[in-house]
């Protein structure tokens, strides 16, 4: 519903009060009732009738009415006229063109615009300490899908640092309009929690920067009456990319806040007011708690607006003393100033000298204790709670995990470091009964369960790319450990209960338990776990090892990327040393060592058709499923790819209520990840939301054929 009640030919809506059940809402951003109206599963209370507002209902037009309309005066036909007139004409639709008339965003958000150039880098401003987020970068980040290093990046910020409670952060934002998609927006996953609704999230955690419509269509499969807890919702903060003619290095989604004029928001972001009409359309088109579009003129975070900046100067700086002018007395006094001045500017530099002196000896003492704290961390000897190290004497280690150590110690504060004795008690030694698969072990740790991998190489880089990531689609990384004695590594993980994608595959009955429904599920988990680290981690991290037995699955059956030991981080790298398993190496990587995102998402469209199959990606004799799947299905006919799907999926899923069009769409989607050329492929944000789509076969799907595209076509980007 558009904003602008003039263009939009709607009278603004009242704003809604809270539900007697939900939370308090204050007026601020957190937590503020938003213009329009809840949907009619949270429905508001209202207002007692007596407080009501009657109005009269318009009288049919007649010919009586007309002629007593033509008896006023002529000033009053006219008027009259007019405003037929007006009305007669058609309301204005909002154009993808950027030369349109701008407008506020709608209940679904900032459209596609035509002359933009999607995804790029977006910002949402977020005020810390609302709605039981806690001051935190790392909560902050984990609401949106984007890891504490980066907001700490965008924000100036030490990734230690704890915002203070309403200070406004910019938020990072990769901003898409992924195919079928009429609006722009940056996805973001949240786990719903007890009285969760749509509605809720969209104007308390995430303060107004979407709206409940919006969750609604980007969730098609979802029943906003029937959420539960621990359920994956994709939320869409409204975002919007820059066009040449706008003059942006990025667009910040702003939230109008009580009180605010475009002069006042201008003046925070250090733009002019009349951006905000190019961008937004006129300010009286604008409502409390509405989305607009607030331009950066330089790149962040070289330069930041001063309504983040301004966080870092005391609430009221000091004032100048008050000056006067000398009199007869100060005159013949100053002479005896100038020399007291003298003194005390001699006592002030000794007194720096002094302090300069005292400063380079608590260095030097740190850095002896930063040096002793490593050697205690490389031997496993940790303090209270495992997580603080202790001086140990004698302990001459391994170059490389002493490098390690040293290397990123100051990352590794929200990690825990286990003893070598915890991790052998928990494992009975290492012993093979409690062998998971390669180097892990299932270990019982206090009372806990935990997955330990077990490293005979440098982890330091592997640490440090786990430490950038925070996602529910990852393996979670919980501690780490290094014994000196042995030279080993130990990455301590949380446990997933049922074990790899593809031991689930191959084994028949464990196969039987992941119907259609199910695969496509962990099809999406693993999309945007690969779309979190594509597009939401700076710089890119790839992950270079995807496949079907780097997917585990929980209780829930849903899925997370574990095994970063061949990740990297950048873009458009050129390696000659060519690692990976056969049948999911790309060729361009496998030809030119040419190390992108890319090539993760050609061997995700590898793992899409084991999903699909139930079938290794290269079988013992050496042929490749990519091959079949080019020869049975891909080949031919558009109109017959659900047939030749439906022949050449798993038999498991022959025997269930599998819907067609949803199969002949994941196989489309896996042929378009399986571009020989990279540029060709599309990226993981465009993946997540067609699938997405593909889901949505189920809510009308009888048991019969259906009649569907299934040509499953996205765009690459």
């Amino acid at each position: 519903m558009p904003r602008n009640p003039t263009s939009a030919g709607r009278r603004p809506q009242p704003h809604p009060r809270p539900h007697p059940t939900h939370p308090p809402l204050t007026t601020t951003a957190a937590g503020a009732a938003r213009h329009h109206r809840p949907p009619a599963y949270v429905t508001p209370e209202l207002p007692p009738a007596s407080h009501h507002h009657h109005h009269p209902k318009p009288r049919p037009f007649t010919l009586r009415s007309a002629a007593q309309a033509m008896m006023m005066p002529l000033t009053r036909r006219r008027l009259l006229a007019t405003l037929l007139c007006l009305c007669a004409l058609p309301s204005p639709a909002r154009s993808q063109n950027a030369s349109a008339t701008p407008a506020p965003a709608s209940v679904e958000g900032f459209n596609c615009s035509a002359n933009g150039t999607y995804p790029c880098q977006a910002y949402a401003l977020y005020r810390a300490g609302f709605a039981g987020v806690p001051l935190d970068l790392a909560a902050v980040g984990d609401l949106f899908g984007v890891s504490r290093f980066m907001l700490a990046h965008a924000n100036n910020l030490s990734t230690s640092a704890a915002p203070a409670a309403g200070q406004p952060l910019l938020v990072p934002l990769q901003c898409g309009c992924p195919s079928g998609s009429p609006n722009a927006y940056a996805p973001t996953q949240y786990q719903i929690s007890s009285g969760d609704t749509f509605w809720i999230v969209s104007v308390t955690k995430l303060q107004n920067l979407t709206q409940y419509q919006a969750v609604e269509r980007v969730n098609p499969t979802v029943v906003p009456t029937k959420l539960e807890v621990a359920d994956m919702v994709t939320f869409p903060i409204f975002c919007q990319c820059p066009t040449a003619a706008q003059n942006a290095t990025a667009l910040v989604t702003y939230v109008m806040q009580q009180g605010d004029t475009y002069a006042s928001i201008a003046a925070a972001f250090a733009v002019d007011a009349q951006s905000l009409v190019s961008l937004n359309g006129p300010e009286r088109g604008t409502q409390l708690f509405s989305e607009i579009l607030v331009p950066l003129r330089r790149k962040v975070p070289q330069w930041l607006p001063p309504i983040v900046t301004r966080n870092d100067v005391p609430a009221t700086p000091p004032s100048p003393p008050p000056t006067a002018t000398p009199g007869p007395s100060d005159v013949a006094d100053n002479r005896g100033g100038v020399v007291t001045g003298l003194a005390v500017g001699l006592g002030v530099v000794g007194g720096l000298w002094l302090l300069q002196l005292l400063l380079l000896g608590c260095l030097w003492r740190r850095l002896k204790a930063t040096g002793r704290r490593g050697d205690a961390v490389a031997s496993g000897e940790g303090g209270e709670g495992g997580r603080s190290g202790k001086s140990a004497s004698g302990s001459g280690g391994v170059g490389g995990e002493r490098f390690l150590v040293s290397d990123i110690s100051e990352w590794l504060d929200k990690y825990r470091v286990f003893k070598v004795e915890e991790l052998e008690r928990g494992t009975d030694g290492f012993d093979d009964a409690h062998l998971i698969q390669g180097s892990v072990y299932k270990a019982n740790i206090g009372g806990e369960v935990f997955a330990v991998k077990k490293m005979k190489w440098d982890a330091c880089e592997e640490l440090k790319i786990l430490q950038k990531v925070n996602h529910s689609n990852l393996v979670k990384l919980e501690g780490f450990c290094i014994n000196t004695a042995t030279g080993d590594c130990f990455l301590v993980y949380e446990y997933v209960e049922n074990g790899s994608l593809d031991l689930c595959l191959l084994d028949r009955a464990r196969a039987r338990r992941l119907d259609w429904r199910t695969r496509l599920h962990i099809a999406l988990d693993l999309a945007h776990g690969l779309q979190y680290i594509h597009e939401h981690t700076w710089p890119r991290v790839v992950h270079k090892d995807v496949k079907s037995s780097n997917v585990l699955l929980d209780a829930r059956m849903r899925a997370k990327i574990a095994n970063f030991g061949l990740a990297k981080t950048g873009h458009n790298a050129v390696t000659t040393h060519i690692v990976g398993t056969q049948g999911y190496i790309a060729p361009e990587y496998l030809v030119d060592g040419l190390v992108t995102t890319k090539m993760d998402v050609f061997a995700y469209g590898v793992v899409l058709l084991e999903l699909v199959s139930g079938r290794k990606a290269a079988g013992d004799g050496g042929e490749l499923l990519l091959a079949d799947a080019e020869e049975r299905v891909f080949r031919g006919r558009e109109d017959r790819l659900e047939a030749r799907a439906a022949a050449w999926m798993d038999p498991v899923l022959a025997d269930q209520n599998c819907p067609p069009g949803s199969v002949a769409t994941v196989m489309g989607v896996a042929r378009a990840c399986l571009q020989r050329d990279p540029a060709k492929r599309p990226s993981m944000v465009d993946v997540a939301y067609t699938l997405s789509r593909a889901d949505e076969y189920f809510a009308d799907y009888s048991g019969e054929s259906v009649s569907v595209d299934g040509s499953g076509e996205i765009a690459a980007r």
